[in-house]
Order: structure tokens, then C-alpha cells, then sequence
């Protein structure tokens, strides 16, 4: 018995955490759309210096979490314009990676794991259907697509960035923002700007069939 105990002490002392405090194990991705599209392969650093950047699907090997900080260092954007500016986001990962802890830090309080409280927040802010503009016969006509999995996790992100930077430009601190987004976004609340979105993309599709 005293011998289960210590190789459990060793196993726990060596296992790799997320900037050395949350635990990948246990995490579970339900959505099975998204299984192999979101990445929870143990890091302590989510950061791999845009060495997968030159490869192909290199998205679904990156972890989820490096995925939010670089969709957080610019969040301003939207499409192709830049709407609002970026605030004290200027594209610096530290930035952004100290928000995201700063964030996860506030769940962990709650007594939830961060890592799946992001991942039930994704899934519930993925799309699963929007509207793609075709020209068929001289005519632009708005027809349902399903969105593809690597597309969902992208906008899901997307739009939490969007919903953290527009709650901090009210006088909130953006971690706190990002706190409340994504905790709101696990519990599916209307509320949150992800999930409103999601809403409005779905229902634009389903007008469009």
C-alpha cells in the first residue's frame, strides 16, 4: 500500500499541468464533431513559436488553449476590418497569456476545472449550420451549409474574443471579462455574446434551406 502511494505521489509530482496548476486529466470533449479538432495534449506552456504554422490541419495539433490566447492578442478584428482597436491587447502572447491565466485562476476558485469549463464553452458556442452566399444563374442566393469542425472551434473562439474585448470596453477588467464569458458560454446562458451568435448564425441558416 505504501509502495501505491508513493508511485501515485511521483505520478501526480510528474504530471504535466497547464502553466503548472490545472490538470489536462478528466477533460472530456462530448461534442464528437469536435473530438479530434480540439487538442488537450498536456503543456505546460501553451506555446509552440508558430512551428506549426507552415503545416497542413496544423490547427487540430495545436492546444485549445494557444488557439484562445492567439485569437485574444488581437481581438479588435472582425473579418477582414479592424473595427475597434485592440486596446492594451497589441498582439504581445505574455499579455494575452497572463489573461487567460488570470481568467482560468477565477473557475478554479468556483471549484471547476478551467480546461473543461473552455472546452463545454466551445461546444456550446460552435455553430453547427450558416448561411453561404452562391451565385447560381447571374444571382446571388443565400443557401444552408454545415459548418465544417475545424471552422466551428475557429468561430467559437472568435467569438469569445469578441464578446471578452466588448465587455472590458464597458469598464471591465479583461479578465474578469473573460471569465464571465466563458463561464457564461459553459452554462449556455443567451446572455453571452458567443452564444447569441450562435443562435442568430443557426437561425439565419435555417431560413435559408
Amino acid at each position: 500500500m505504501e509502495e501505491e502511494k508513493s508511485l501515485e505521489n511521483v505520478k501526480k509530482e510528474n504530471e504535466i499541468k497547464l502553466f503548472r496548476k490545472y490538470s489536462f486529466d478528466g477533460v472530456i470533449v462530448n461534442d464528437l464533431g469536435l473530438k479530434n479538432i480540439i487538442s488537450l495534449k498536456p503543456v505546460i506552456v501553451p506555446k509552440t513559436s508558430g512551428r506549426l504554422s507552415q503545416q497542413r490541419l496544423a490547427r487540430e495539433r495545436m492546444s485549445i488553449v494557444e488557439r484562445l490566447i492567439s485569437h485574444l492578442m488581437v481581438p479588435g478584428h472582425r473579418g477582414k476590418k479592424h473595427l475597434r482597436t485592440s486596446k492594451l491587447m497589441s498582439g504581445r502572447f505574455t499579455t494575452a497569456s497572463n489573461l487567460v491565466e488570470s481568467a482560468f485562476d477565477m473557475i478554479s476558485k468556483d471549484g471547476l476545472n478551467p480546461l473543461q469549463v473552455l472546452v463545454k464553452a466551445i461546444e456550446n458556442s460552435a455553430p453547427k449550420e450558416e448561411v453561404m452566399t452562391l451565385l447560381i444563374g447571374g444571382q446571388r442566393l443565400a443557401k444552408q451549409v454545415d459548418t465544417a469542425p475545424v471552422r466551428r472551434v475557429d468561430l467559437a473562439l472568435r467569438w469569445i474574443a469578441e464578446g471578452t474585448y466588448q465587455l472590458s470596453a464597458t469598464g471591465k477588467k479583461a479578465d474578469r471579462a473573460l471569465y464571465e464569458i466563458l463561464t457564461q458560454a459553459a452554462n449556455n446562458q443567451d446572455i453571452a455574446f458567443p452564444i447569441s451568435k450562435r443562435i442568430d448564425t443557426e437561425r439565419q441558416a435555417a431560413s435559408s434551406r
